[in-house]
């Protein structure tokens, strides 16, 4: 969960779309969410008109694919959030699709130029040979976008669970303080509803608090006194000190975390063990966090050997759509999943 003062974004389902029937099973998903928090009937008809053009192309032009539906909470309002992701020969001039009104052949023929007006943000991030990743946020009242740099630390997370299970043993969290930002990914030992009783733990540990900040090492010891009972879990967690241009790390188990930045990635050290079990060693590691550097955390169902090449242009950009690239690109589909920037 996203759990920023501010909206709070929860992965409701994921719709694989590989053939033409997952299409409709991706737009009546998208109108129940969008039933369910709240939207008029209108506001309803056009999310589902926009998914249904969405999942058309990833099934028709990206080869197949997948479409992640998210609901994104405030205290006062919601909205639909959609990611796409396919793998296949990207797109070849984006700014040119958003002009035009009409939609490439054979999908509904609303274009993507309608569907950047019916949402309340749009990014799109494609590579030829490798497909695209698109991000869209339908809000129910149709608001008029926030205006730029009213959140200029900002972060997102998504999670996919293993393939046949029905919850994901993953989990992140994220929480402001007056020096920053601080994040946490959990990776509950093993799979199913044990493992995903795991990292809510986790979770709950890491928000409940009323300090502004905390070294680390402390919220880690923290969640690990916690997970007694349970499981355990793999666990990090990450303070991005804006003004001293610092990271704070400190993790147990097998959760990476890296900074990018323009001299490439930096990894950064978790020890082992298991948080919740025994007395695990804990230990913060402070690591350079430059003006317009990006901090990545996730699980072992991505694949640790990914670089800065694999994401170039796409740091500092909606870091959920860095997020779903890395997830597509590099993670495990034999395992849970989860990715934080």
């Amino acid at each position: 969960m996203d759990a920023l003062s501010g909206p709070v974004a929860e992965d409701v389902a994921w719709v694989r779309v590989d053939e033409p029937s997952a299409v409709g099973s991706a737009r009546r998903a998208a109108e129940q969410l969008a039933r369910q928090l709240g939207a008029a009937d209108v506001r309803v008809a056009e999310i589902g008109l926009a998914v249904t053009e969405i999942a058309s192309n990833v099934q028709r032009h990206g080869g197949g694919g997948a479409v992640l539906l998210r609901a994104v909470r405030a205290a006062d309002s919601g909205e639909v959030e959609v990611v796409a992701v396919d793998s296949g020969p990207g797109i070849a001039d984006v700014n040119a699709a958003l002009r035009d009104r009409s939609s490439t052949a054979g999908t509904l023929g609303i274009g993507m130029g309608a569907i950047a007006r019916m949402a309340h943000s749009l990014e799109i991030a494609t590579t030829p040979e490798r497909g695209t990743v698109l991000v869209a946020r339908f809000d129910l009242g149709r608001r008029r976008p926030a205006p730029p740099g009213t959140r200029p630390v900002d972060a997102a997370g998504i999670t996919r669970a293993l393939a046949g299970e029905d919850v994901c043993g993953d989990a992140y969290a994220t929480r402001r303080h007056g020096r920053g930002l601080t994040l946490m990914v959990a990776d509950g030992s093993g799979h199913g509803p044990l493992a995903a009783s795991a990292s809510s733990a986790a979770v709950r540990a890491f928000l409940d608090h009323d300090r502004a900040a905390e070294p680390p090492a402390e919220v880690l010891g923290r969640v690990h006194g916690a997970l007694s009972g349970t499981r355990g879990a793999a666990v990090a967690v990450a303070e991005l000190d804006v003004d001293a241009e610092i990271v704070r790390f400190a993790g147990v188990g097998n959760i990476a975390g890296a900074v990018l930045h323009e001299g490439g990635k930096r990894s950064m050290v978790s020890l082992g063990g298991v948080a919740g079990f025994r007395n695990p060693t804990i230990r913060t590691f402070e690591y350079a966090y430059p003006p317009g550097a990006v901090v990545v955390m996730h699980s072992d169902g991505v694949r640790a050997g990914w670089s800065e090449a694999d994401v170039r242009g796409l740091v500092g950009r909606t870091p959920l759509l860095l997020a779903a690239t890395l997830l597509r690109d590099a993670g495990i589909r034999h395992d849970d999943a989860c990715v934080l920037v």
